[in-house]
């Protein structure tokens, strides 16, 4: 039986995260953060900071998750816990459509109707947001995120803590490297170079 989930982080992209783990049927019953939400939507009870100890006690009982959107607190939350706690679960929604062949890592979210096709790889703490499409054979570095309804067509190579806006599209066979920002809308027909800003259709560097 799956153990009781506690999210790290409780705001917009939070709710996302918990409706997809709901989805699955998984039970979450607290949240963790640097100070108690007004808006409290699930109704859930306020942990504490993740560096309480009384909170660091209940990550070693029940599974977590980190539940942020910026791909770089992500992978400092998950750096400052990995010793102290469990290996992170998955959210993963009910409607979304992954091959078999798909390899997963730990600490990924996947959000409603994605599509991930064929040999693909997602690492560890990406984030596969609605409705986008993950081709054959790609794969995706870690902390990365995959903005709603952005299309990775086959062969895409992602790198580590990289962004990719809404509804941009990655030709297939382009290599896009660590801590890029792909724009929303943005045409990808090139390899990307690390640490750019990217926008437009043909897109193209705007910041380095």
């Amino acid at each position: 039986m799956a153990k009781d989930v506690i999210v790290i982080g409780y705001s917009g992209h939070a709710y996302v995260v918990i409706d997809a783990l709901q989805s699955q049927g998984r039970n979450v019953i607290g949240y963790a953060d640097l100070v108690e939400k007004e808006d409290n939507p699930f109704n859930l009870p306020f942990l504490g900071n993740e560096d309480d100890e009384s909170v660091q006690s209940k990550l070693n009982d029940h599974d977590f998750f980190i539940s942020m959107s910026n791909n770089k607190i992500r992978r400092h939350l998950y750096r400052k816990l990995e010793k102290t706690a469990e290996p992170l679960c998955n959210a993963i929604h009910a409607s979304a459509i992954i091959s078999d062949s798909t390899e997963l890592a730990t600490g990924i979210m996947i959000s409603s109707n994605v599509v991930i096709n064929a040999m693909s790889k997602i690492a560890l703490g990406a984030i596969c947001n609605t409705s986008c499409t993950i081709e054959h054979n790609c794969e995706i570095g870690e902390f990365s995120h995959i903005g709603p309804s952005a299309t990775l067509c086959g062969n895409v190579r992602i790198g580590n803590e990289t962004f990719i806006g809404a509804a941009a599209v990655i030709k297939e066979g382009v290599s896009i490297g660590n801590n890029v920002t792909i724009g929303a809308g943005s045409v990808v027909l090139k390899n990307i170079p690390d640490n750019v800003t990217v926008v437009g259709n043909p897109a193209h560097v705007i910041v380095k």
